[in-house]
């Protein structure tokens, strides 16, 4: 078998785990998700696929830029779900698990068999091959669109000075919700110490400790950091924690963070995105439009 074959063996057999995967991530979630809660609940939890599988970033040799190709991988496993029934959305944004998709024995889930032969029937027709691959294509140039503001905002927190890194996370805390305490924590030193401290007021009229921890990194947060915040934690009897950085949590940092007594709330850059976002905070929406492949297309 030459190389390219072995190639297109290899992403099938990828694209048919990465199918059971999204199925299994969607239970997880619930049933109705975009996209990119599917990959975040893959990167974070999935036993079949590893962190750095849904991380890696590769350069286009044509363009110098950067893309995943997970999101590619995940993007194709998706359109097959919907095409046979497994997955269904009416804006091609939310995804939603049909009652096919509810009822699917997980275990059992084959999408060689249950799925690809399918596909492979329906894909014998070469314009329905390019169609699926002009659709996943406008819809990986849709994220594009979409994540190039908050790369933009990714790139500013880096750039920020710890200070300046610290009072916006306050203040995005404070929009949340949460009402910070102006003594108690340890501003701008990165001593082990909590960037910061507050208190939640249920609707109940219960009031909940709250410390704060907020992390400028260039990496991934490891699991060593949430037990040091933790013990932190002790100091004020902090009920419960956020952990705020402009990177990725690694896998063990998520389980250490859910272990225990006192639950510890991971925000990571692309949360922090999705709150700037819903509270406005330091942006302002604005509508544009990009042309789909109809009006790009040759007659």
């Amino acid at each position: 078998m030459n190389g390219e074959g072995t190639m297109a063996n290899r992403q099938i057999n990828i694209e048919n785990l990465t199918m059971k995967e999204i199925l299994k991530a969607m239970h997880r979630l619930g049933g109705q998700v975009t996209r990119k809660d599917i990959r975040q609940e893959i990167r974070d939890n999935s036993d079949a696929i590893s962190e750095k599988t849904v991380d890696e970033v590769k350069i286009l040799k044509k363009s110098g830029e950067q893309y995943q190709p997970f999101a590619y991988t995940s993007n194709f496993a998706v359109k097959y779900l919907i095409a046979t029934g497994y997955i269904h959305t009416d804006d091609n944004h939310v995804l939603e698990l049909s009652e096919k998709g509810r009822n699917v024995d997980l275990a059992n889930f084959n999408a060689a068999r249950d799925v690809r032969p399918f596909i492979n029937k329906v894909s014998g027709n070469t314009k329905v091959q390019k169609d699926v691959v002009t659709e996943v294509e406008d819809e990986t140039a849709e994220d594009s669109v979409e994540d190039s503001w908050r790369k933009q905002l990714l790139d500013a927190l880096q750039n920020m000075n710890p200070k300046k890194f610290e009072l916006f996370c306050r203040g995005l805390l404070k929009r949340m919700g949460i009402d910070v305490d102006d003594n108690i924590g340890t501003p701008y030193v990165a001593d082990g110490g909590l960037d910061g401290f507050g208190y939640v007021r249920s609707d109940d009229y219960r009031t909940t400790r709250v410390a704060l921890q907020a992390k400028r990194w260039q990496g991934k947060v490891s699991a060593p950091e949430i037990d040091k915040f933790r013990g932190a934690m002790d100091k004020y009897n902090a009920e419960f924690g956020i952990f705020i950085t402009n990177s990725e949590f690694t896998r063990d940092a998520v389980k250490t963070a859910r272990q225990g007594t006192r639950i510890i709330t991971l925000i990571n850059g692309d949360e922090i995105c999705n709150l700037v976002a819903k509270y406005n905070y330091y942006v302002e929406p604005v509508t544009t439009y990009r042309l789909k492949s109809f009006y790009l297309e040759k007659d």
